[in-house]
């Protein structure tokens, strides 16, 4: 009888501390898209990496992105997406220079449309998107020698920030969620450690 309220217990205690939390990091996986082999992008890059710079390269994809979006939201294909957004690029051009001349700063700038637009390697969630030239808009800064940011327009997907990794919104506080999360399990493994030496006595106790 004490055997078995002891294989009883153990068997309650190994259920209690199985990684039934890593199921929801997988679920959420689920949240991240696939850029489909025909999609339009858009990729803008800073002067630098001085603050200001950034500032200007974050007010510009916010106005450029808010128009866009509003553009090819109810489009279906490629080919319409390509075509509006070729006959409006001087639209963008304008958005860029009126985003430039609100900041009060001094900066020349350039917008570009091809299939042969160059992007860096980008690990977001559990997908990776290689290296390569794409179709895309691309807005330079001054030099452009400055971080980049990257989006894709069609389809829209540029509610995700895929050079962060996280969505453009939340960001920063996803990235402070991480650290707090990061702690946490440093904190946890220790106690872990012993409850699982604990059940290996148990159960040897059990088996003996």
């Amino acid at each position: 009888m004490r055997k078995i309220i002891l294989a009883a217990t153990a068997v309650l205690l190994s259920l209690s501390i199985l990684p039934w939390g890593d199921m929801s990091s997988a679920s959420s996986s689920s949240s991240y898209k696939v850029i489909p082999d025909e999609a339009i992008r858009l990729r803008i890059l800073a002067d630098s990496n001085e603050e200001k710079a950034q500032e200007l390269k974050r007010d510009v994809r916010d106005a450029v992105n808010a128009e866009i979006t509003t553009w090819v939201e109810d489009l279906t294909s490629i080919d319409a997406a390509r075509a509006l957004i070729q006959s409006r690029l001087q639209e963008i051009d304008t958005i860029v220079k009126e985003t430039i001349e609100q900041s009060e700063m001094t900066q020349r700038y350039q917008v570009e449309y091809g299939k042969q637009v160059e992007f860096p390697t980008k690990l977001y969630g559990s997908y990776i998107y290689p290296a390569g030239e794409y179709e895309a808009i691309l807005i330079t800064l001054g030099e452009g020698e400055g971080d980049n940011w990257w989006c894709v327009l069609f389809p829209p997907l540029c509610f995700l920030d895929f050079s962060n990794g996280a969505t453009v919104a939340h960001a920063e506080e996803k990235e402070a969620d991480q650290k707090q999360e990061e702690t946490s399990k440093e904190t946890a493994e220790p106690e872990k450690q012993e409850v699982e030496f604990f059940l290996v006595k148990l159960w040897n106790k059990i088996v003996s």
